[in-house]
């Protein structure tokens, strides 16, 4: 179905030697549509296609519509494996779209198979909000198109996927956007600026909070509804037997509701990675490890219910240790949130909220020192670097080694025991059978090789 991938280890991911090493070893810059350059640059529209079109996907969507007349650009063909939630989506994308640019609006494409968007030539970009057990894959045929990639979080599913997705934007020269979103808010930047300045001293530890998941799931074989392709939707995953609470709801006309894959781990992994790609990945931007690093031992216990279909862990706790000593401790709570504690004092945030040991830090402009990209709008971001190829705020290195903190601990809490790991080669030390869940098994047609 899909050409294979590569998995092997993407080059250095330093940040102002990034380009130069790319460069020496032979791999493209980004990549900037032909059709953008030249005297005429500026007013060319940047044509953006939707790949996923439910609860995320059409919220994102609509983001792209409302900053087209500030960024350039128009949402121009919308797809997804259900016909019904890509037709309505497309009504979404048009109707919005007229009442903010009228007559140039122009018509909305729905496509099926996200191969043949992939395929037109008048798509600089695509925003992927399938299923993460389907990220990689969509989001490396992507980078072999040449398409900018705007890519929900978790970035991928395995730790696997993230390296070989790594690979293929720096081989290809695209941009890649994880929709890791509190980048682009100035609570986070803030507090990771504080961090990273030493304006609480020493880091010592961190804490983590993320959200539980509860309810139960119908696992009764029910008949495929004719709208859903449900062999395209599942994609490289295995076969299971069609029920609702698998897929998401049939009836939600306003593509707004959680779908139930999110609570089963073949698909995905649970809080650990749907929140623990936020909250973790704020924890590493603090401690400077986001490009190029991580812990050294991971461990943690996680709660499964009997909860019938859904299988994800609901309670967990986790700690982390870092090769400098800091601890950072994890487990569920009410909301999302990541503490960092050091020497002279402590830094809180959540989203809409950051707290401080001293108040008067957080009326410190985050100016000088180590210097932290900056971005008011996440989907803006992308469509900016879209257009200039520079890397946006949250680039691939960065959604793959925060997802891969994740899956570290998603790995130790089923495993039951510690983890060593090796972030240096993304290798864990001395555990085969936690080495082979870096991976996972695919359908035919679907690899991660050469």
């Amino acid at each position: 179905m899909n050409p294979t991938h590569s998995d092997a280890q993407p080059a250095d991911c330093g940040r102002r030697g990034f380009l130069g090493a790319l460069l020496a070893a032979g791999v493209a810059p980004m990549f900037i549509p032909a059709r953008l350059l030249g005297a005429e640059a500026p007013s060319k529209l940047l044509r953006i296609g939707c790949i996923g079109t439910g609860r995320m996907g059409s919220g994102n969507m609509l983001s792209a519509v409302g900053l087209g007349s500030k960024h350039g650009s128009r949402v121009v063909a919308v797809c997804d494996a259900d016909r019904k939630r890509g037709r309505i989506a497309k009504a979404m994308v048009e109707n919005r779209s007229r009442e903010l640019h009228g007559d140039a609006a122009g018509e909305v494409r729905l496509h099926h198979d996200h191969r043949e968007l992939l395929g037109r030539e008048d798509i600089d970009g695509v925003i992927i909000c399938t299923p993460d057990f389907s990220h990689a894959f969509i989001a490396m045929d992507a980078a072999r198109a040449g398409k900018g990639i705007y890519l929900e979080k978790p970035l991928t599913y395995t730790i696997r996927e993230g390296r070989a997705l790594v690979k293929a934007v720096r081989k290809h020269g695209v941009v890649l956007q994880t929709g890791s979103q509190q980048r682009s808010s100035t609570y986070f930047h803030r507090v990771c600026w504080l961090v990273r300045n030493g304006r609480i001293g020493t880091v010592r530890g961190i804490e983590v909070s993320n959200p539980p998941d509860d309810g139960i799931g119908n696992a009764a074989p029910m008949p495929v509804p004719d709208d859903l392709d449900y062999l395209r939707w599942m994609g490289p995953t295995t076969d299971e037997p069609y029920t609702e609470d698998r897929v998401h709801p049939q009836n939600d006309e306003h593509l707004s509701s959680r779908p139930g894959w999110l609570q089963i781990e073949k698909y995905c992994r649970g809080m650990i990675t749907g929140w623990g790609a936020h909250t973790y990945d704020i924890a590493q931007w603090g401690l400077g490890t986001d490009f190029d690093s991580g812990p050294v031992e991971i461990s943690a216990h996680g709660e499964f219910p009997d909860r019938g279909l859904f299988d994800v862990h609901t309670r967990y706790h986790g700690e982390a240790l870092y090769a400098n000593g800091v601890v950072m401790k994890s487990g569920t709570g009410k909301e999302g949130s990541t503490r960092f504690i050091g020497s002279d004092g402590w830094l809180y945030v959540e989203r809409g909220k950051f707290e401080a040991s001293d108040p008067a830090l957080l009326r410190e402009k985050p100016e000088g020192g180590i210097e932290l990209a900056t971005s008011p709008n996440h989907i803006g971001n992308f469509l900016d670097c879209l257009r200039s190829g520079k890397d946006p705020v949250a680039p691939v290195e960065v959604g793959h080694r925060s997802n891969t903190v994740s899956v570290l601990h998603h790995i130790a809490m089923k495993l039951g025991r510690k983890i060593k790991w090796n972030p240096a080669t993304e290798e864990i030390i001395g555990d085969p059978a936690a080495t082979a869940m870096l991976g996972r098994e695919y359908r035919d047609g679907f690899a991660l090789q050469g």
